[in-house]
């Protein structure tokens, strides 16, 4: 029986990072109770989740026992560890990570009890004007389309079942995140050799648009370099998975590596 969206009046958050907080503050603002789990997490978390509205708990455990429908926002490396400590949620699990199709199976085969759904947000953390979007598929899609009506972000239904919606936005990362690091590993190569200054110059005569983009992926990379080694990693091993070369990806998750987590700004 397909459970309304009024059934679904507490939806739990894991973990309240940039995107996480702002995806449950969409929830928030539609009329949604939001809660997290405070324990092990940082006083940046704490902060996020206060500005989003969202109501705190203290364990995990407390959340999966309050909530009918987790949401899993987190850095790829997390995405199976955290489905494990939900093992014996019964609700509606949905998977909004930027993992490959491979792994997302395997995060909904460790939840054996919970109606999966597969999810990818493609944009930034959602708020009015953004255009943000989470591409969903999967049973009971339709549900988590219904509780994001009238937000900052839109639900798209993706056809075909769990791996859908994440091998596109594999696909979409692999363009958007992959080209950003070989632009950095260009300006990288020509600054090694000493020419960077007239490498930046012929972008500017014959390529304008490209210092935009350069300054654009320095910013994103040193705020979150970190986060995307991860996902070039899953992005590599989507290519794999269809028989396509996989070392783009690979290289890009080196380039990020070099883009260390920047330090906490709250004690």
């Amino acid at each position: 029986m397909l459970v309304t969206v009024a059934d679904k009046s507490v939806i739990g958050l894991l973990h309240p990072g940039a995107m996480g907080a702002a995806v449950g503050g969409c929830l928030v603002d539609g009329g949604r109770t939001v809660i997290w789990a405070a324990e092990g997490r940082s006083a940046e978390s704490r902060a996020r989740a206060a500005e989003a509205g969202l109501k705190e708990v203290d364990r995990v455990e407390d959340l999966l026992s309050e909530a009918s429908v987790i949401l899993s926002i987190c850095p790829p490396h997390a995405a199976l560890d955290i489905a494990a400590a939900a093992g014996d949620f019964a609700g509606t699990y949905v998977d909004a990570n930027a993992v490959s199709p491979e792994t997302v199976r395997r995060v909904a085969a460790a939840l054996p009890r919970a109606t999966f759904v597969d999810g990818g947000i493609i944009g930034s953390p959602p708020h009015v004007g953004t255009g943000t979007r989470l591409y969903v598929s999967g049973d009971e899609s339709a549900v988590v389309r219904d509780l994001f009506a009238g937000t900052a972000l839109s639900v798209l239904q993706v056809d075909g079942g769990v791996g859908s919606a994440s091998a596109l936005k594999m696909a979409y990362a692999a363009w958007t995140k992959g080209s950003g690091a070989l632009l950095l590993a260009a300006r990288d190569l020509a600054r090694s050799h000493g020419v960077e200054a007239d490498l930046l110059a012929e972008w500017d005569h014959s390529l304008p648009q490209v210092a935009d983009r350069l300054t654009r992926a320095e910013r994103s990379a040193t705020a979150k370099g970190w986060r995307w080694v991860g996902e070039m990693d899953q992005i590599a091993a989507t290519m794999r998975g269809a028989d396509l070369p996989d070392g783009f990806h690979v290289a890009a998750a080196d380039v990020y590596r070099g883009y260390p987590r920047p330090e906490p700004t709250l004690p």
